[in-house]
């Protein structure tokens, strides 16, 4: 009742993104207000690309604009070696470290029995099947160091013990209750290179 009726669609379309509450939707809002129609309108063509043209790799499950994403297509990283993470923004913060050059595998998420996901929600049967070609020697499981992360790396040690690959957790260095896309190349660096089996 307080704003135009399309600026509070805004506001409202706003407060549904990620960390973004009333008053910083507010405050984005009113900042489109006063951009040129051309920035604006570069905004929201660049999220219409990215739903339009921005897929998942049917291997890895990482981000890409083609089928398979380029880290899948790189013939130079070690097929032995599987780091298992989260999101794709977190193989972003663990190739900055330039410390793993093995494979990637996203699972989209955590288990998480009060959100209502389940290992079935996650790309767990996908994990798995990967692993019967027998080329992966190492799984390092790079989940967040959160009940959830801690909960879904026991859950896929479990998994993947009987197929006799080697199991290894990134070691500690990361805040407990953080998240890896927001830690330092240094610290991801040491915690890839402490990791240990589980």
């Amino acid at each position: 009742m307080y704003y135009a009726a399309p600026v509070a669609v805004l506001i409202e379309e706003l407060t549904k993104l990620p960390s973004i509450g009333p008053k910083s939707a507010q405050r984005l809002a009113f900042y489109l207000l006063k951009v040129s129609p051309e920035s604006a309108k570069n905004l929201a063509d660049a999220i219409i690309n990215v739903k339009d043209k921005v897929g998942f790799c049917k291997i890895c499950f990482n981000i890409t604009e083609e089928d398979t994403c380029e880290m899948c297509l790189d013939f130079e990283r070690d097929d032995s070696l599987l780091c298992i993470v989260e999101e794709p923004q977190d193989i972003v913060a663990l190739e900055k470290t330039c410390s793993f050059k093995g494979r990637y595998h996203v699972l989209g998420g955590a288990i998480s029995p009060i959100d209502g996901i389940g290992p079935e929600d996650l790309k767990i049967h996908e994990l798995l099947n990967r692993l019967k070609d027998g080329k992966v020697q190492e799984i390092v499981v790079a989940t967040n160091p959160n009940i959830e992360g801690e909960a879904t790396a026991m859950y896929i040690a479990k998994l993947v013990k009987p197929f006799g690959i080697r199991v290894t957790r990134i070691a500690s260095g990361l805040p407990v209750g953080g998240d890896l896309e927001y830690a330092d190349e240094v610290t991801l660096s040491k915690a890839l290179e402490g990791r240990r089996e589980m």
